[in-house]
């Protein structure tokens, strides 16, 4: 017989951001539960609103199938005695199966007998097994908690009601103070209590109290209605897909309806708009055909239409109000120059252990300078990055920044064009916060990838440096979201930027000019360049390259982010090579004897003199010959340059010995070996690659 289940948890409104989340993850921790107790099914449907959690699971089995096991005890010897009577071990080991000493067989297992017993285990009724949910609920996790009354239990929010509907039967179940039954709730307003009749009734009930329960109707709804007033007015609505999201979580019988605003507005930049629609009161904004931001706004009701005029002048008042700050600061913005703006940042601090904003932008200068000499940006565009680190964060103290904090840098670069910057300057003060999320958009031009990279190292190296570097889930601000900016941008515009001697050469600059931040970043660099690396990894493992090829090219003692990234490429496409496996087993076979050197850093002498066989001069004179233009080549070239070696190397390990008895010899030869093992190293740690 198929059986229909419906559990619905009903609550205090839920933040719109955590709906979605909360109503898979009851859905997957059900799936996972009911597979653990044996329970088969046809589907999990999901519902979910800002009230209510639900799942209606379709097509239950009536019970748990039956099992038969058999299950192994101790030895022959153990559970029998020298009289051949049973122990207390085969009472112990029986009894705890639900069965006595007589069940009990013996069975040969690698020549040694050992006690086995045959289990037969009754199937539980699916009722008892459903009502076992109610600690799947109580296992969900969320960003925030909440506790309500006296009790201990925290969730989400309180729970008022919980439905829990085998068919029409009741499961029992209970969760604090509340317990399960067949009644759910309406639309807050429009809607009332329902007694559900039976699990399959409770899609069709809640229509009927104006809810619309499935999310995804809910947003097709939406989406149709918004295109309805777009199509009416000739108007052009982007759905944005998160907003679409967020509104569909706030509302249970969505309507949706079109106000106004003041045209005078829209002499404010459209960006500042938007935000205030998009961002603030989560509206649509509406545009021409040709694209052209329009003096309206779709939002959607959380009810139908009855005084929808009374809703719409709401939200026009409360948007014009919002509107009539925005002028206020764009205004008043632009009646102190940008020097004024720079000035104030000497009193805002970065980070108390650190230094202000503006003895940030000192540092960065200094940073973007060495990055735009070292990536080959022009007379020109140095001139631009010279001007823009000077000035990037100036719109932190504006008034419009400090009203909507999601401007900055969107204010910098319009300001400073107001105030007659170069283009490609204002452009650079926007770039410099990308990317913004994992995927995000880089930055276009070669000044504002410049200028961001430089600003997210400042970033990590200080608040290294300061101690505050991230662990497990916590990083307050946001360093390896930064660190993964960085290798975006350098592995975008395939920059070769040597990490270790940026950093130190940054550091005793800074000295130089007088601008060190509070704290001491010389003994952090190795660290940055790991934690760096860490992202390299993360972001060559979503290109479906072989971890031991990602662990091989980020292993490399190069600590240039493109170079590493590149090798990892190149590892990959050449690892179906025929000669692969034998080129990497003759490298790797080099660094591993020539760990046994123990050197100093640095090039090593070897003296040809002192060479046995002309194996020893071929291989000397192969290093010799590619180390001369090493730093210029690519990591398919270094690849190349260094599997050529492979019949070189092998002559060598035939017909010599590198650890004789004699240690000037054994000395010279480890010299040799060292040399080509550290170029080898700073393409690849290539005993990380696993080689069939």
């Amino acid at each position: 017989m198929s059986r229909t289940f419906l559990l619905e948890i009903g609550l205090e409104e839920m933040p719109a951001h955590v709906v979605t989340p909360s109503v898979n993850q009851l859905a997957d921790k059900t799936a996972a539960y009911l597979k653990d107790q044996r329970i088969s099914y046809d589907q999990i449907k999901k519902f979910s609103t800002p009230r209510r959690l639900a799942i209606q699971i379709t097509g239950l089995v009536d019970k748990q199938p039956d099992v038969d096991e058999e299950v192994k005890g101790p030895a022959e010897k153990i559970v029998k005695d020298k009289n051949g009577d049973w122990s207390k071990a085969a009472i112990g080991f029986t009894k705890g199966q639900g069965l006595s000493p007589a069940d009990i067989v013996f069975k040969d297992v690698k020549g040694t007998k050992y006690a086995f017993v045959k289990k037969h285990i009754e199937g539980k009724p699916v009722q008892v097994v459903l009502s076992g949910l109610s600690n799947v609920v109580k296992s969900m996790t969320f960003p925030t908690l909440m506790k309500w009354g006296t009790n201990k239990f925290e969730f989400i929010r309180p729970i008022k009601w919980i439905v829990a509907l085998l068919d029409d039967e009741v499961i029992p179940m209970q969760i604090v103070d509340v317990h399960s039954g067949r009644t759910t709730w309406g639309h807050r307003f429009l809607g009332k209590d329902v007694e559900l009749k039976n699990a399959k009734d409770y899609e069709e009930a809640l229509t009927n109290q104006h809810v619309i329960a499935d999310a995804d109707k809910r947003k097709d709804l939406i989406r149709k209605q918004i295109e309805a007033i777009a199509k009416k007015h000739n108007w052009k609505i982007n759905i944005d897909s998160d907003l679409l999201e967020e509104v569909n979580n706030l509302v249970e019988w969505p309507t949706s309806f079109a106000g106004k605003f003041d045209d005078h507005f829209l002499k404010i930049p459209r960006e500042v708009l938007i935000t205030s629609m998009r961002n603030h009161q989560r509206f649509f904004y509406v545009e021409d055909q040709d694209g052209n931001l329009l003096p309206y706004f779709v939002s959607v009701r959380n009810g139908d239409e009855n005084h929808l005029d009374n809703v719409i002048a709401g939200n026009e008042k409360v948007l014009t109000a919002r509107l009539d700050d925005a002028d206020f600061f764009y205004n008043e913005d632009q009646q102190q120059t940008i020097d004024d703006y720079v000035n104030k940042l000497k009193t805002v601090s970065f980070h108390d252990k650190i230094s202000s904003e503006y003895d940030k932008m000192q540092r960065v200068q200094v940073i973007a300078k060495l990055i735009g000499e070292e990536v080959g940006l022009d007379e020109k565009q140095l001139k631009h990055l010279q001007r823009a680190a000077e000035i990037y964060k100036f719109d932190l103290v504006t008034g419009m920044v400090g009203e909507f904090a999601e401007l900055q840098g969107v204010m910098g670069e319009k300001y400073a064009l107001l105030a007659g910057e170069d283009p490609e300057v204002a452009t650079a003060i926007r770039e410099h916060y990308l990317p913004i999320s994992a995927d995000g958009q880089l930055p276009k031009t070669k000044v504002g990838a410049v200028l961001s990279v430089a600003d997210k190292l400042d970033s990590v190296m200080t608040f290294f440096a300061a101690g505050m570097v991230p662990n497990g889930s916590n990083d307050p601000y946001a360093l390896r979201r930064q660190a993964a900016g960085i290798v975006r941008i350098v592995t975008n515009e395939k920059w070769r930027m040597p990490l270790v001697p940026l950093m130190k050469n940054a550091i005793a600059q800074e000295k130089q000019a007088d601008v060190l931040p509070k704290v001491n970043q010389n003994p952090i660099v190795s660290d940055v360049v790991s934690f760096i690396k860490e992202r390299i990894k993360r972001q060559l493992k979503s290109q479906d390259i072989r971890y031991d090829l990602i662990d091989a090219a980020v292993g490399s003692t190069d600590s240039d982010i493109y170079f590493n990234v590149e090798t990892a490429m190149t590892l990959n496409d050449h690892k179906d090579d025929a000669h692969f496996k034998e080129a990497i087993e003759s490298l790797t076979r080099v660094v591993r004897i020539a760990q046994k050197g123990n050197f100093k850093d640095g090039l090593l002498e070897v003296d040809p003199n002192m060479f046995e066989n002309d194996s020893e001069r071929v291989l000397n004179e192969q290093v010799d010959r590619i180390s001369q233009n090493f730093d210029e080549l690519n990591a398919n070239q270094t690849f190349e340059e260094l599997t050529s070696l492979r019949p070189a190397i092998n002559d060598y390990f035939d017909q010599t010995m590198v650890m004789v008895d004699d240690e000037k010899v054994r000395t010279n030869r480890l010299a040799e070996l060292t040399n080509l093992a550290r170029l080898i190293d700073r393409f690849a740690a290539v005993d990380e690659i696993i080689v069939k």
